[in-house]
């Protein structure tokens, strides 16, 4: 029991920190600027559901797809560690958005906005894929795996009440404190990332070793 807690407060933090809810909330406020609040909330619970759909539908099946591609699991530790060390990178160096450009933001429609950018890829983007695929990959039982469905499905619950109460918090946390808080998760997910870096070559250098000295047991 304790291990699953510890495993589920683990797979929240790292979900968490990924998803970085702030970022995706003060980009969904400047694009529903001038909504009307049902129709804010509408935009919220669809982008927000769609991203918790995607990251619970790799959290499931993103082992079968590493198969079916032949990608191993610490190669994806490796891939998706460096992807995450630039996101925290960026984020310490107060690019609030370091996944989507300005550009992009600007050219994205009024009806399809809540599918891009804000589901895909600032509450569902590569590095949040790389890292539920992951966790997966630690998840040995049945009630792990359901503990870490469980803390990515409480991590969207945060997030959808962020978005709903985005005009709450606009009056409490302005775009400085959007700033500290943005530079001190990048902290935390720069560390994560390269935790997974280092899993990810640890066992790959193990597998060398192995690969290395096993004929020359074989021969002695």
């Amino acid at each position: 029991m304790d291990n699953l807690v510890a495993f589920f407060i683990f797979a929240f933090t790292a979900v968490f920190v990924i998803v970085s809810p702030l970022n995706g909330l003060f980009t969904f406020m400047s694009m529903t600027s001038g909504y009307s609040k049902k129709s804010k909330n509408i935009y919220a619970k669809k982008s927000v559901f769609l991203a918790a759909a995607l990251s619970i539908f790799f959290a499931a099946a993103g082992l079968f797809i590493l198969q079916l591609f032949n990608i191993s699991i610490d190669a994806l530790r490796i891939a998706g560690g460096l992807i995450l060390i630039t996101v925290g990178f960026n984020m310490m160096t107060a690019k609030v958005n370091p996944i989507v450009s300005q550009t992009e933001i600007s050219e994205s429609t009024d009806k399809d906005f809540w599918i891009f950018p804000i589901a895909i890829p600032l509450l569902c983007g590569p590095g949040t894929i790389s890292t539920v695929i992951v966790l997966s990959g630690l998840a040995s039982t049945l009630a792990s795996m359901a503990a870490m469905i469980a803390a990515i499905a409480a991590v969207y619950a945060i997030s959808y009440i962020m978005f709903r109460s985005s005009e709450i918090i606009s009056r409490y946390i302005s775009y400085t404190g959007m700033l500290v808080i943005t530079r001190l998760l990048g902290l935390l997910l720069t560390a994560i990332a390269v935790g997974m870096v280092m899993n990810g070559l640890h066992n790959y250098l193990l597998e060398l070793l192995q690969a290395f000295f096993t004929p020359l047991a074989d021969i002695v």
